[in-house]
């Protein structure tokens, strides 16, 4: 636990320094939700999809940087998954704390019933977008290609029908579950999916990393000298 700790510390440190991609960060989810901030439900469901947007990206790019560090902690005794919890730990605070500012705009600014149910959309989007975006960093190399990969994601989830396979395949069908509920008051049966779709959601896109990470990172033994070779 110490050595994920310090890989998170190490992560928000690096975060710190990039200064541009943090105002980005705050700018981008900020921007969906204004362009629809007359329309109550878009304008929250467009605010969360961007939010994930956004917290993926900074998982990419906070994996993305961290290659060539890797490979020499590996090297000093930690292990694959400590590397990947610590940098998820460490993108998800950033996270929970945009979410928990665009949490009181929205109770400030729109008349919602079940807000507790609005922050959780917020939370459960953060929660997945961590994962995803070192799941592609770990596939994509580079940071352009890894960005545009998860904005082809966003975009398809965003125009997919929410009734459709396509969009229950996607990683956030949880966030437009979890939004009909909060917004549209609708039954607990959508609350239920929703969450049901997140838990899965994060195993499958969790163990993804970690597994890929694990073979990327993997340290290659070389054969013992032959005494008197």
């Amino acid at each position: 636990m110490n050595a994920t700790l310090v890989v998170a510390r190490m992560c928000l440190r690096e975060v710190a320094r990039r200064r541009g991609v943090l105002l980005l960060l705050v700018a981008l989810p900020l921007s969906f939700y204004l362009v629809r901030r007359d329309q109550q439900g878009q304008s929250i469901r467009m605010l969360a999809l961007g939010l994930g947007w956004a917290v993926s990206t900074l998982a990419l790019f906070s994996s993305s940087a961290a290659r060539s560090v890797d490979h020499r902690l590996r090297l000093t005794g930690y292990r694959t998954r400590q590397l990947l919890l610590g940098r998820m730990l460490a993108i998800i605070a950033c996270g929970l704390g945009l979410a928990a500012d665009y949490g009181t705009l929205i109770a400030l600014d729109q008349n919602v019933g079940r807000l507790w149910a609005t922050e959780l959309i917020l939370i459960t989007t953060v929660v997945i977008a961590a994962p995803l975006g070192a799941l592609v960093s770990a596939f994509v190399p580079g940071e352009l290609e890894g960005a545009l990969a998860l904005l082809t994601v966003l975009a398809v989830q965003m125009l997919a029908d929410p009734a459709g396979s396509i969009a229950k395949a996607l990683p956030f069908w949880s966030t437009r579950e979890i939004g009909t509920y909060a917004i549209d008051s609708t039954g607990t049966d959508y609350l239920a999916r929703g969450l049901a779709h997140f838990l899965v959601a994060w195993v499958i896109l969790t163990v993804g990393a970690i597994t890929v990470s694990a073979l990327r990172l993997r340290l290659v033994q070389l054969p013992q000298p032959v005494p008197g070779s």
